[in-house]
């Protein structure tokens, strides 16, 4: 994908999580966060998979079963992490970029939902590959 469309599909996920944290505001758990943003990813006819596994490979082999999970990927392209938390710690963000990495794919947003205002939960990262 294109670094043109790969954007263009970034600002159209953010557009609709603003529609989400608007209607819902902060203060609710991460999962109505989730579904709600799905749902407004899915009406938008975009092509939305959720908790994908992330495998590792360790020592030329391939560990699929190791419990981390994309919570959304749009498009098979854009990662997306949500939360809903009081503040994002470094870990957060390192744990985006591995699984950026992890899957070979290129760019990740991390969207935090428990904030007064949408714009300050807003993390993009972008893998060098």
């Amino acid at each position: 994908m294109s670094p043109e469309r790969l954007n263009a599909l970034a600002k159209q996920t953010i557009d609709a999580a603003f529609r989400v944290h608007t209607t819902l505001g902060s203060g609710l758990l991460e999962s109505a966060y989730t579904n709600c943003l799905i749902y407004e990813l899915r009406k938008a006819d975009l092509e939305v998979r959720t908790e994908v596994p992330v495998p590792i490979v360790y020592d030329n082999v391939k560990l699929s079963d190791c419990g981390f999970r994309i919570d959304i990927l749009v498009s098979n392209e854009l990662v997306i992490e949500v939360k809903s938390l009081e503040a994002i710690a470094p870990v957060h963000l390192s744990q985006l970029i591995s699984y950026l990495k992890l899957s070979d794919r290129r760019l990740g947003l991390l969207l935090n939902f428990n904030v007064e205002s949408f714009r300050d939960g807003i993390y993009r990262r972008v893998n060098g590959l």
